[in-house]
């Protein structure tokens, strides 16, 4: 299995949207589990320390690009991403929705929690994924995935963190 990219993140966070949590800046923190890879979190503070030692400008470039994106490194492996006040309410956000390779389907809502199933062609995985929202400033989600070439397993906190966003615009937009 690849080793995933920020859209994995993006996705957990799309799917504890049904709740009406609150808009604005958000860290996530993510445990993950996959054959051969070393845990997300690791791999994102490796990138960090990395990060910091790039010649400025490119440093620069490298931040402008995370952030067109809606996403920006965190400390201590973790990513803050921007989520508009209209995804914040949004309650369909996953009903017979496609993000780049991957289907989600059998999506399930209560006032507090949103359950589905998820399919992706690139690699080939198919999976489960489910949110339950603390409150408007904090949910956790777990994902599921089995492939070819095993399984992964996704385990992730939100925080909210402040209303203002700063540089970082909204996720997905």
């Amino acid at each position: 299995m690849k080793t995933p990219t920020f859209a994995v993140l993006l996705a957990l966070a799309g799917a504890a949207h049904a709740a009406d949590i609150k808009p604005g800046l958000w860290e996530f923190r993510s445990q993950m589990n996959m054959p051969g890879q070393p845990d997300m979190a690791a791999q994102m503070a490796r990138m960090q320390e990395e990060m910091k030692k790039l010649p400025p400008e490119t440093r620069r470039m490298m931040e402008q690009q995370m952030a067109a994106r809606g996403v920006a490194p965190g400390d201590g492996g973790a990513i803050k991403v921007c989520i508009s006040p209209e995804d914040a309410k949004r309650t369909d956000l996953y009903t017979r929705r496609r993000d780049g390779n991957c289907r989600y389907t059998d999506v399930s809502q209560t006032a507090n929690s949103v359950k589905g199933k998820v399919v992706c062609t690139d690699p080939k995985a198919s999976g489960d994924f489910e949110a339950q929202i603390e409150s408007p400033t904090r949910f956790r989600t777990k994902m599921n995935m089995q492939s070819a070439q095993g399984s992964m397993k996704s385990d992730t906190d939100a925080r909210w963190l402040a209303a203002d966003c700063g540089n970082l615009r909204p996720a997905g937009q």
